[in-house]
């Protein structure tokens, strides 16, 4: 019970606190949102992904069995959301919406800073996160993407979307470096380490601002499924992957945990801009992150009582 207290103690209620600072100043300021998402794209992002990858110890062997754990995830839960779609009769915009919802998870705004706080003293832990995110990017730009539109007009701009993604580019450099054992001047590493730090508290901000002002008018059957698809039957999912792939250690703690994060924002922006049910699509954005708080803290105190 005390690991418990001390979970939600110093790593939920910082993490939501900060979310909470951000809801508060895009009411009281409104803030230039599209400022914010090209800061943590395009800046933050990257650092975080070039400077964990490039001190990451990760070998051959344990970046394999991520690949291979994050594959079996994800093809689970296509399946598995498209059997509930199918079962509760969707129609087909809806169920685009609602598989997204379940598949797609927020590892970057949500996902990352949660790893640099559980896994501080342990580099290896939030390496295997950036992979994960990259992973989900990957994911969204494809399976996400290609749900959301008609296949024809999908390929071209999802290949686009994502070689347009910087994080992609930082989490190769970073590997490369690493491989060679190029050592990076300090006059250089000092700005991209500071850069990174920066991450955990603009991020969450960000994400605050973004839920400030969803509101939930009614639990409909899409949005409870999406919510019990994402926070419970992922991890569900991951921790019996986990132990046919016999994980161990920081690499099953780190998956696990992944495993439930909240929904992506992307799912939200795609049903928007395709006009897929874009206020289901936001709802679940902001009721899976706040229920997050109960079940992430659960699955990180179950992580470390099954993997330690």
């Amino acid at each position: 019970m005390s690991l418990l207290f001390h979970i939600t103690l110093n790593v939920i209620l910082p993490i939501f606190a900060l979310i909470g600072v951000g809801a508060f100043l895009h009411r009281k300021f409104k803030l230039d949102m599209n400022t914010l998402s090209k800061l943590n794209s395009y800046l933050l992002m990257p650092a975080v992904s070039f400077s964990n990858v490039y001190q990451s110890k990760i070998r051959g062997d344990t970046l394999l069995d991520i690949l291979s754990f994050l594959i079996i995830q994800s093809l689970c839960l296509m399946i598995v959301s498209t059997g509930i779609s199918k079962m509760a009769k969707l129609e087909s915009s809806l169920s685009a919406t609602f598989k997204n919802s379940v598949v797609l998870s927020n590892s970057g705004n949500f996902g990352l800073p949660v790893s640099q706080v559980v896994f501080q003293q342990n580099p290896l832990g939030l390496s295997i996160q950036v992979v994960v995110m990259i992973f989900q990017n990957l994911l969204t730009y494809t399976y996400g993407l290609f749900n959301s539109v008609s296949v024809d007009k999908a390929k071209f701009q999802a290949i686009k979307a994502f070689l347009k993604n910087p994080v992609f580019y930082a989490f190769l450099f970073g590997v490369f470096l690493h491989a060679v054992s190029i050592r990076i001047p300090e006059y250089i590493w000092t700005p991209i380490k500071n850069t990174s730090n920066a991450f955990l508290a603009i991020a969450l901000i960000t994400l605050g601002a973004q839920s400030a002002f969803l509101k939930i008018r009614n639990f409909s059957l899409p949005l409870v499924l999406s919510l019990i698809g994402r926070l419970i039957l992922s991890p569900c999912i991951a921790f019996i992957i986990i132990l046919t792939l016999h994980l161990e250690g920081t690499t099953a703690q780190s998956l696990l945990i992944a495993s439930s994060f909240p929904t992506s924002r992307n799912s939200s922006l795609f049903a928007l801009e395709y006009g897929n049910h874009p206020e289901y699509a936001a709802q679940t954005v902001l009721l899976s992150t706040v229920f997050s708080m109960m079940t992430v803290t659960t699955v990180i105190f179950s992580a470390h009582l099954l993997f330690s």
